[in-house]
């Protein structure tokens, strides 16, 4: 069978930089991370979008304080607007 074309491998576009899961619990987490005036793009929001929709823990972390925040409080769309 012959094939062609362009073929992407990864993550889709608009996964956040940083996975994760708590061993505590198994719940897996999402971290985006931006600089202090850094803003998500339009496939990160649609991204944030459908983890929100499953009440997955995710955010913003504009430090390591944020992102532990983040995981330590199960917090869902941190730092989204």
């Amino acid at each position: 069978m012959k094939r062609g074309g362009y073929f992407r491998a990864g993550p889709p576009s608009g996964f956040p930089d940083l996975t994760g899961f708590k061993d505590n619990n198994g719940k897996i987490f999402f971290i985006e991370v931006k600089k202090r005036t850094g803003r998500a793009r339009d496939d990160q929001k649609q991204f944030h979008y459908m983890l929100t929709n499953h009440n997955i823990i995710h955010g913003i972390a504009r430090s390591p304080e944020d992102a532990l925040k983040i995981i330590d409080e199960e917090l869902v769309g941190y730092g989204f607007k």
